[in-house]
């Protein structure tokens, strides 16, 4: 029998989550939980769920686990009432916007089946290249450089409520350096300005930014964010390594090009990260389908939850000193 799982949340990335959970056979979609009782009852109704209370998911002993997809505020209070109630946990990032709330819940979460939705580690092209890097085919990896640039900028009152660029959006790319870099950053500098659109200035955030890390054997990895690219969703990956360099280019949405006298044109990429990560989203559905049944463990725990928000509190320091921070590895 399909193992009923809880979805906690069904705005846009709940309904992503809740379309590629009914394609696994091994869970079932049994409820769905919102603030907003229309939009439950609208996602719930689309997928042959029920309409339940965050208090009845996780008093009902037939539900195996819980998507976490709220708004962040809600994510750390929540993942620990589903450990205490024994569930399986997916919670979307970041863990929560409080690093020192975080820090003092992972002993709690220690041991909990809670996996961090870092879809990116799921990319099939980022993840091919951290297993040849792994492998060790082009020797050690020396520098490192990610592009994560969105087409344009979110709605103002998204940014207002988001965490800043570094908690919202870098901490992907926090993530994706640890992965890739095999060691800890030890070191973090940032430079970040607002370029794109002054209402975000207004709402004390950043729109652009440059962050640099350095890990303790002295590798770098160098982010580079941008809320406007102007020409689809900019995601780029390039390792450099004692004996070559590897790289994973932006996906397009055709591999359609045209050669002419006058020139060339290609295809465009692709507009949105819902596009982009489409084959992450529903890979890393499949993890947690394997967490669910016990033949996996968490690829993403909530400690590397916290270690990515430990860089974006890092790189927020930084940029506001004008100066690097040292990081603790203990």
């Amino acid at each position: 029998m399909p193992h009923d799982i809880a979805l906690l949340g069904a705005g846009r990335i709940g309904r992503i989550h809740a379309a590629n959970l009914m394609a696994q056979p091994e869970l079932c979609l049994r409820y769905v939980a919102d603030a907003s009782p229309g939009v439950a009852e609208a996602l719930a109704r689309s997928c042959g769920a029920q309409v339940a209370t965050v208090d009845a998911v996780l008093g009902d002993p037939d539900v195996a686990g819980v998507i976490i997809a709220t708004s962040t505020d809600t994510h750390l209070d929540l993942a620990l009432r589903a450990h205490a109630a024994g569930k399986a946990i997916f919670c979307e990032k970041p863990v929560d916007l409080d690093l020192g709330r975080a820090v003092a819940a992972a002993s709690d979460l220690a041991e909990a089946r809670l996996f961090v939705g870092f879809n990116r580690r799921f990319d099939p092209s980022f993840a091919a290249l951290e297993r040849r890097l792994r492998a060790g085919e082009l020797g050690k990896l020396e520098t490192l450089q990610i592009v994560s640039n969105d087409p344009a900028p979110p709605p103002i009152d998204y940014v207002a409520r988001s965490g800043g660029l570094f908690k919202d959006m870098t901490i992907h790319d926090f993530d994706m350096a640890r992965f890739l870099l095999g060691d800890e950053p030890v070191e973090v500098f940032a430079w970040g300005s607002c370029l794109v659109d002054p209402a975000i200035g207004g709402a004390g955030d950043i729109d652009t930014a440059r962050v640099m890390l350095k890990t303790a054997n002295g590798a770098i990895c160098t982010i580079a964010n941008s809320r406007r690219s102007g020409f689809g969703y900019d995601q780029r990956i390039e390792a450099f390594c004692s004996g070559g360099m590897i790289s994973a280019d932006n996906v397009t949405e055709t591999t359609l090009r045209l050669w002419r006298q006058d020139g060339a044109t290609g295809p465009a990429l692709q507009n949105f990260f819902l596009e982009r990560y489409a084959a992450a989203f529903r890979a890393e559905m499949a993890h947690f389908a394997d967490v669910v049944t016990g033949r996996a463990q968490p690829m993403a725990r909530f400690a590397d939850g916290i270690a990515a928000l430990a860089l974006a509190d890092a790189a927020a320091r930084s940029m506001a000193t004008n100066a690097p921070v040292r990081l603790d590895r203990a």
